[in-house]
Parts: C-alpha cells; sequence; structure tokens
C-alpha cells in the first residue's frame, strides 16, 4: 500500500500511531517536499505545529531504520509564488498531486482538504478529529491549593507562586532543572488539550510565542528567538470572590448601578485588579445590565453569561464596533496599556456605553495621569468618574471626578479662575487633587486636607479601646466620619479580630464606626 499523508495528520502525530499498531505496517509512506517545506516555514516561525511535524517525520525515519515502513521523500519544494498562495491552497494542491502521480491513497485529517481530493478522484483516509480522555496535564501536578503561578524555564529550577493576595512568595517546587526535551513535551500537550477542551483556546500564535487559556487557567509559552530559552509560565486564580467580600459601603454600589458609568480600576502587578473587575462584571450582570468584556487574553473568571470578546483581527477598535452594534450596558475593559486601548475605551464612553477599564499604575492619581495627554483634558471628566485603587488583594482608596470652574487652591485672585477637575475621596467627599492648565503645562497639585477635630477624638477613643486587646504597637487612622484603619502588629491582629469576627463586631457596635484591621506592613 502506497500512502501520501498531508500536512495535518504529520502535526496530529496520528499516522506514527497506525503504524506501530499494525494497520499501516509495511506500508510505502511517500512525504512531499511540500510537506517538508510547509512544517520548516512553521517552525522557522517559532510555531509548536512546526516542531511537532518536524518530531514525527523524525519518528518515521525510525519507523523506516526498523523495517516497519518503506519512507520516500519525493516532488520539488515550492517556489516562492506558491508559498504566498499557501493559504488560498496552493501547496494542498502541490501534495494532492503527488498522490496522484504515484497512484497512492490520500491520507488527511483536514474536511476541506479531503473533500477536494475525492473530488479529483483519489482515494482517500480521512481520520476524524481524536476524542481522547482528558487526564490530568504535566503541569497540574506543580499547583497546590495556594499556588498562583508556575514558571518553568529550560535548565532552571522550577519555581511557583505561592501564598495569598498580596502575601506571595516565591518558592522552589523541584529539585531537577527543566529540560528542553520535558518542556517541548509539555508544550505539545497543553497545545493538543486546548484543541480537545471546550472550554480551552489558543489566544494567539505568534513567531516565538503562544498565549494558551484552559479553563481558569492561563498559560504563557515563549521560544527562541523571541526569548533565549524555552519558558512556560501558567496563572489561575487562587480564589473567586463576589463585590460584597470586599466591603465597599452601599453608597458605592448604588451609584455603580444607577447609571451608566466610567470606572477605571488600577494597582500594580499582582494587586488583584482583574480579580475586582470580575467580582464587578458578576454584580453588574445580577443587577439586570448586560455586561460584555473586552480582553486579551480573555482569562477573566466570569459567568457563562457573560460574553468574553478579543481583539477582532488583532485590534480591538474592530472589537468595539461589534460591540457598539450589540449595546451592552457595561464593558469590562481588561486591560488599558496603549494609547489605542484609552482611544477605544474613551470612544466608547462618548457613545454612552458603561465602561469599566483596568490599567496598571502605582498610586491612584497615576490612573487618571494615564489619560492625560490621550485624552483632551476637558472631557476627561465626562469618561472617567471613578477609580477605584487595589493593592494587596483589597480596594485601599475610591475617588469620585468631578468638574467645575473656581480659583485653583493656593491661588487667590479671581481672575484666575479656570476650569478644574476635582478628585475627591469618595468617602470623605474631601478633594484630594486638583487638575489644571497652567500655561502650556498640564498641573496634578495635592490639595492639603484639613484633619476634622471629632476625627482626633474619634481616634483616640478607637485607641483606648483597641488597647485592651493588644500588647504592641498601634497606630489609628480615620479615613472618614464612618470608617478607621488600625494598624497592629502581626501577632495581635487574631486577639482583636476573635473567633469568627467576635471581638471586632463588639468593637464596631460600641463605638458605632467601621474598623479596618491591618498589619504596619500594610501602610
Amino acid at each position: 500500500m502506497k500512502l501520501v499523508p498531508d500536512t495535518s495528520v504529520i502535526i496530529d502525530g496520528r499516522i506514527t500511531a497506525k503504524i506501530e499498531s499494525g494497520e499501516f505496517e509495511g506500508a510505502e509512506v511517500i512525504i512531499p517536499e511540500a510537506v517538508v517545506s510547509e512544517l520548516e516555514a512553521h517552525a522557522n516561525q517559532g510555531k509548536n505545529i512546526g516542531f511537532n511535524g518536524l518530531q514525527e517525520l523524525k519518528k518515521l525515519n525510525e519507523l523506516a531504520k526498523k523495517k516497519k515502513i518503506v519512507l520516500k521523500y519525493v516532488g520539488e519544494r515550492p517556489t516562492l509564488d506558491q508559498i504566498k498562495l499557501s493559504s488560498g491552497g496552493e501547496i494542498d494542491s502541490i501534495i494532492r498531486a503527488v498522490a496522484i502521480q504515484n497512484d497512492a491513497v490520500f491520507i488527511s485529517s483536514d474536511i476541506v482538504q479531503s473533500d477536494v481530493a475525492r473530488a479529483k478522484g483519489l482515494e482517500v483516509i480521512y481520520l476524524y478529529p481524536e476524542k481522547r480522555e482528558m487526564g490530568p496535564l504535566q503541569i497540574e501536578s506543580f499547583f497546590t491549593d495556594d499556588t498562583m503561578s508556575v514558571h518553568l524555564k529550560d535548565r532552571v529550577l522550577p519555581m511557583a507562586k505561592r501564598g495569598t493576595v498580596g502575601k506571595m512568595r516565591l518558592v522552589k517546587i523541584g529539585n531537577e532543572p527543566c529540560t528542553e526535551k520535558g518542556l517541548r513535551d509539555m508544550v505539545r500537550e497543553l497545545i493538543e488539550r486546548a484543541k480537545m477542551d471546550p472550554d480551552g483556546f489558543i489566544e494567539f500564535d505568534r513567531k516565538g510565542a503562544t498565549v494558551i487559556q484552559l479553563g481558569s487557567m492561563r498559560i504563557a509559552i515563549a521560544r527562541p528567538p523571541f526569548s533565549d530559552g524555552i519558558e512556560i509560565t501558567a496563572v489561575r486564580p487562587i480564589a473567586k470572590v463576589g463585590l460584597d467580600d470586599y466591603r465597599l459601603s452601599d453608597e458605592l454600589k448604588a451609584k455603580l448601578i444607577e447609571k451608566h458609568r466610567g470606572v477605571l480600576i488600577a494597582g500594580p502587578p499582582g494587586a488583584g485588579k482583574s480579580t475586582f473587575a470580575a467580582s464587578m462584571a458578576e454584580f453588574l450582570q445580577t443587577h439586570e445590565h448586560i455586561v460584555k468584556t473586552m480582553e486579551s487574553p480573555r482569562d477573566l473568571p466570569v459567568s457563562d453569561e457573560i460574553t468574553q470578546y478579543a481583539p477582532l483581527d488583532g485590534n480591538m477598535a474592530n472589537t468595539a464596533n461589534i460591540l457598539l452594534l450589540v449595546r451592552p450596558d457595561y464593558t469590562i475593559y481588561d486591560e488599558m496599556r496603549k494609547t489605542s486601548d484609552f482611544e477605544v475605551f474613551t470612544d466608547m464612553r462618548l457613545a454612552g456605553v458603561g465602561m469599566v477599564g483596568v490599567v496598571h499604575s502605582a498610586g491612584a492619581i497615576d490612573a487618571i495621569q494615564r489619560l492625560i495627554g490621550r485624552v483632551e483634558l476637558g472631557i476627561i471628566p465626562q469618561i472617567v468618574d471613578m477609580i477605584v485603587f487595589i493593592d494587596k488583594g483589597v480596594v485601599s482608596k475610591v475617588y469620585e471626578i468631578k468638574f467645575t470652574v473656581k480659583v485653583p487652591a493656593g491661588m487667590l485672585e479671581e481672575d484666575l479662575a479656570r476650569p478644574v477637575i476635582e478628585v475627591l475621596d469618595f468617602e470623605t467627599e474631601e478633594v484630594e487633587y486638583e487638575i489644571y492648565t497652567y500655561g502650556d503645562q498640564v498641573v496634578v497639585m495635592p490639595v492639603e486636607a484639613q484633619v476634622k477635630p471629632a476625627w482626633r477624638l474619634a481616634e483616640k477613643e478607637v485607641y483606648r479601646e483597641i488597647g485592651k486587646y493588644v500588647r504592641g504597637h498601634v497606630d489609628v487612622s480615620m479615613g472618614s466620619d464612618s470608617g478607621v484603619i488600625v494598624y497592629l502588629e502581626q501577632r495581635d491582629i487574631p486577639r482583636v479580630i476573635g473567633r469568627g469576627g467576635k471581638i471586632i463586631d463588639k468593637i464596631e457596635r460600641e463605638l458605632g464606626i467601621n474598623i479596618d484591621v491591618r498589619s504596619h506592613e500594610e501602610k
């Protein structure tokens, strides 16, 4: 029997499996040079399908040495013009021509290629996509309940980040360095699973880089020439929380759902911004809002009711055009880095869509500074009216944005009045920053806050009450009329919280104030 496999069969590895099982043993396997060229091109571009296919050719060569098959390479390499037309089927036509010339059986797992071959009068063996049992992945063995991410690289000991949000530590999780072969096998397993798993997909596959989503796990794969060695980074959420877990005020929740808003969720990398964004998406969806997401990659852990959109043709502007036809109440944009991202966010917000954007920033005010220069200053309050800053997994600051015409703080002359963007603390309603133009410059000016006398009395009362339960140093800081932050030694925190939170609840009831307990390290 003469067999001519096409590229799809070589890549998925099933022809060697059928030879080893005895089904094709003794056959003459004819490999068109066009197949070799196509695999070589994929490998040169750093794509895993190219490396997988070349590995399969090596296995066929080993089987030929063992006299289980006769292996031949025939035909000519495709020309540059034929390679350029490969997406239109030019390479496939060359491979079919080899089967016709050699009076061979054509093997493919590509339904279109198989149908065209049958139309040409060829005898065809179509290999249906396999339905395999999906056992545990190799990479899953590195994860524990408190593992957020696993980091594997050639010639380096495997590492993982473990702990809780805001208290992560990098630990070694193996005694032997990773090997190139082991990592390539793992990559092949991950790609195959992404193709089989209904909850898996390949987000993108470019020269030297592949991003895969498998359920809640995001896997980034880097290869030379993009990186100096094969590297696999797998990240997954370690907790799924609702908006109620963030202890937000009822007033803030009401503001989120009363009208379509522009919200920025800001914070440093790993602070828990995406987790909060997912919680906010679920909250809005359960309050009768149509919610969509714009993500790259699509890894927010949201329910099936919330559709997750990727860049259409690699461009979020195209995705935005579709979403404006879909007409969502809110869109979660995770995350905004480039100027084009901020432009898309602005365009959708001005079109009336409620927008929640995720941005990296070192501080809460830095989030709005990322808009300055990208968007006209005067329309910033129309685009963003709230900033939520996340640090170590908690909401540490909420700002509200308002627009007015006034004399900026620190200036005395009335003729210096100008349009001013006020950045207010949501809880206290005190202005903390003013943003305005001064000459040709945009100024972001802190406004000195006046400490209320009543706050000083409240701080003393909280200090006295907390002091009954602790031995170490205590710091008390009023954050609003109804809330206070208490900083304690780590060993004293359980004493103040009490079993099931009974002690802290008792203190809050007696003083009539909300108390947020933190360690001194969190200042």
